[in-house]
């Protein structure tokens, strides 16, 4: 049996934020990834400006192979159904590209924790002052004891259905897919991501150049047909934007999803020694991007293990303390009052929407309504409403819908 004073679970951006900030206080972490790294990851890689600031703060500059081409992206642009498009820079300039094979390895490396790749988790025992997380490392059992365990494993934690068994249950899940396609001719620009609010194509559509291919993603509830929703996304494309694309590759790829948790405040941190971040938490930021909230919330993360430890404290009670900055910060995203009045985004709507003509402006408010009810199904609307009254009067959100 392995004793590490602390157990990280997956190998990404929010474990690598969290590693950081533990071998810097000289606390001995151990990184669990249950493929050999550097391993893939499906992810659209567009990074927001906030997440480029925090990797260039706490591990330096992104090496070449690291990103994609082309490298650089300079904001996003919504597309409506009434062909009104509304390009909006970052307000911090542009950002990297990441190839997260990559940049996810190279974040791990620079944290300084040990790395057992090819090591899968199985589960856990907490035993209140120290836990047991049972693995499979090259195809034997292997134990190890940590005081404290963060599980980062992606939307589709392990870790979280270890300690919370009916968890997935409670909440929606979504398929979200993309396909890669040889451009025969495409008038978007290769600068932006593109997003489209269309009840018609998807719960989430978007586009982008990767690498001389175009990737064509749609989001939808799982369990629909991939294929049948691409296809659709693809010839609307074609016949609205003019976008021409050869029939898509081989290495098209797609992975479950947990939207729900940011726009309702549904997030689940844990319990005792053992804390979730990342999306595993349920991060995600309203274009999709959730790199930028799993580099914070790890961070995080360590920061309360490292604090914990100086107070001795339990470390669920300061971890759920720190942690209500970030879950501000990405439920305000998704709230209707925080966008109508102030700035939650890292690129400016209202000033975009303002731009427009009056006309324009009735026909994206329009366009934005009718894909909102697409989502009516999930009951949503009335738990955002009342998150929306309630940050103004608590400065927050409650604490107490969190698991």
């Amino acid at each position: 049996m392995r004793s590490v004073d602390v157990v990280i679970v997956g190998a990404g951006l929010a474990a690598a934020a969290a590693a950081k900030r533990l071998v810097d206080a000289g606390v001995e972490t151990v990184i669990l990834e249950r493929t050999e790294l550097p391993r893939h990851k499906i992810c659209s890689g567009i990074l927001s400006p906030r997440g480029h600031r925090f990797l260039l703060e706490n591990f330096g500059p992104l090496p070449r192979e690291a990103l994609h081409d082309p490298t650089w992206c300079r904001g996003v642009t919504f597309h409506f159904p009434s062909m009104v498009s509304m390009p909006m820079d970052f307000f911090g300039g542009s950002t990297p590209h990441l190839h997260r094979k990559y940049s996810d390895y190279w974040a791990i490396q620079r944290s300084g924790a040990e790395v057992h790749d090819r090591t899968s988790f199985v589960g856990l025992k907490d035993k209140g002052d120290h836990v047991l997380v049972q693995t499979r490392q090259n195809g034997e059992p292997v134990t190890y004891r940590a005081r404290q365990v963060i599980g980062a494993d992606g939307p589709s934690s392990h870790v979280v259905r270890a300690i919370y068994p009916d968890y997935p249950k409670q909440i929606p899940w979504f398929f979200v897919g993309q396909k890669f396609h040889d451009i025969i001719d495409c008038p978007l620009s290769p600068d932006y991501f593109h997003f489209w609010f269309h009840p018609g194509l998807g719960h989430y559509t978007w586009s982008h150049a990767r690498d001389g291919r175009q990737i064509v993603g749609v989001g939808f509830k799982r369990g629909d047909n991939f294929a049948r929703k691409h296809e659709v996304v693809q010839k609307y494309l074609e016949d609205r934007h003019g976008v021409r694309l050869q029939p898509p590759a081989d290495d098209h790829e797609g992975c479950g999803e947990n939207f729900g948790p940011s726009l309702i405040n549904r997030y689940v941190f844990g319990k005792g020694n053992v804390m979730v971040t990342g999306q595993a938490a349920g991060f995600l930021n309203m274009i999709g991007e959730g790199m930028s909230c799993a580099l914070h919330s790890g961070a995080i993360a360590g920061e309360a293990v490292v604090e914990a430890r100086r107070r001795n404290r339990p470390v669920q009670e300061l971890y759920r303390r720190m942690i209500a900055s970030e879950v501000r910060r990405t439920t305000d995203q998704w709230n209707p009052l925080k966008i109508a009045f102030d700035r939650p985004h890292e690129a400016d709507f209202p000033a975009a929407l303002m731009a427009l003509s009056w006309t324009d402006r009735a026909k994206v408010l329009r366009d934005i309504w009718r894909f909102v009810v697409l989502y009516k199904e999930f009951k949503w609307g009335r738990q955002i409403a009342s998150l929306a009254l309630q940050r103004p009067i608590i400065g927050g959100y409650s604490m107490r819908r969190w698991l």
